[in-house]
């Protein structure tokens, strides 16, 4: 009898396991190969420590949106991916998405995340994608050229009058040596870098909401001239005219440039590839003080109807869990949790944690049609990007590329 108790419970179990195994899925989730440093690496962790398993693709970049939509389209979407924050709101309002509103919200740590891409994440008051990756955009100096000039290398600039000074005393090194750097050509670099001098002073280049554009913001207009003028003083690189983004942070890494806006992803990337230039990381100021950010990086996002949401969300709150948080900060990306930042953070370089606060404080224009007026080659942005800084219609610029981005939104809200 003894026996064929053990025996029944060894089949039982045996049952029980093999139940187990058939229960676990596997869902399919995508990345841009912009995030191809640490999401593998989370996925490997996840599935290492969970019987629900996550299979990545990670696509190039500048292919992801269109592929995305393609494969929407023809029903092959992955079930869940890492999205570029700025294009959530059109495809939340194509229907493509999941409303993931109930769950999100019963999160204890909801208002804790990232509200740049909370907001980004939601479209009508519903959520369709919550954060998961972030970078935040920081102003880094030279310390050794800040030295040599005279300046106190341990003091960043906290206003547009102490950049320009700061630069003007680095640029009077001669030869190779310039004050001041940013890629003139770059719509994206510049909605990076250059927007957060405008919001830090109190201005916007769009509405809230995403309804208005304000390019006409006579804040904006400050912040160009305050370029204009470093240009007109010789502090900026001829180069930096026609730089379509190439040198964005090459340039710094140089050696040779005193101060640049710039991305968290620089501290990595200047602790690991060039060792010999000692810098330091402080935040975008307003004209007068204060600063400001822009808060980039992924949403998470779930494909409408896709039948693996549990384990998307078993991934997520796995991500969003001290130990995901604190893999995700170790690869590059800042935590996108306040409440466990600081922790997460702790054991890395602390210029991380200025770049955190960044991010905390950091905005997201919201638009559902982001991609035609900002990022476009042919949008209203570019264009005006590449006539304000170096060209003689400053007013005309903004007037015509106010009208042209105030026009694509009006469209598309027909």
């Amino acid at each position: 009898m003894r026996r064929f108790t053990s025996l029944v419970a060894a089949t039982a179990a045996l049952l029980s396991m093999t139940a187990l195994a058939g229960a676990a899925e596997t869902a399919n989730i995508w990345v841009r190969s912009d995030g191809s440093n640490f999401m593998p690496k989370i996925v490997e962790a996840f599935n290492k420590s969970h019987e629900d398993q996550i299979k990545l693709d990670i696509i190039p970049t500048g292919e992801l949106v269109q592929k995305y939509a393609t494969a929407v389209a023809g029903g092959t979407a992955p079930d869940g991916l890492a999205l570029d924050l700025i294009y959530t709101p059109a495809f939340a309002a194509a229907g493509q998405l999941e409303d993931i509103t109930d769950w999100a919200k019963s999160l204890p740590y909801f208002k804790e995340l990232s509200p740049a891409h909370v907001k980004t994440g939601t479209y009508k008051d519903r959520v369709y994608g919550l954060p998961y990756s972030a970078d935040s955009s920081v102003l880094i100096w030279n310390k050794n050229l800040f030295k040599k000039a005279g300046l106190d290398p341990d003091k960043g600039p906290t206003t547009w009058a102490e950049i320009e000074a700061d630069a003007e005393k680095v640029n009077a090194l001669g030869g190779d040596v310039k004050g001041f750097y940013f890629s003139g050509s770059c719509p994206g670099c510049n909605i990076f870098t250059f927007t957060p001098l405008v919001w830090a002073s109190g201005g916007s280049v769009l509405s809230d909401d995403g309804s208005k554009a304000t390019l006409n913001d006579p804040k904006l207009r400050e912040a160009i001239d305050f370029y204009r003028d470093m240009i007109k003083k010789g502090l900026v690189p001829e180069g930096a005219q026609t730089d379509t983004g190439a040198n964005f942070f090459a340039a710094f890494a140089g050696g040779n440039i005193g101060i640049s806006p710039s991305g968290a992803f620089a501290i990595g990337a200047l602790n690991t590839q060039y060792k010999d230039i000692d810098y330091g990381v402080t935040f975008l100021p307003g004209k007068d003080g204060g600063w400001s950010s822009f808060a980039g990086g992924d949403n998470f996002v779930v494909t409408k109807g896709t039948p693996k949401v549990k384990v998307l969300q078993e991934f997520l709150d796995f991500s969003y869990s001290l130990e995901g948080q604190t893999l995700l900060a170790s690869l590059g990306s800042l935590p996108v949790r306040g409440d466990i930042a600081k922790e997460a953070l702790k054991d890395l370089d602390p210029r991380y944690q200025i770049a955190a606060e960044a991010m905390a404080k950091g905005q997201t224009p919201y638009s559902v049609v982001f991609n035609d007026i900002i990022n476009s080659a042919n949008g209203p942005w570019a264009q005006m990007i590449s006539e304000v800084f170096y060209g003689d219609d400053v007013d005309g610029a903004i007037t015509n590329a106010q009208d042209t981005m105030q026009g694509i939104i009006d469209g598309a809200a027909k």
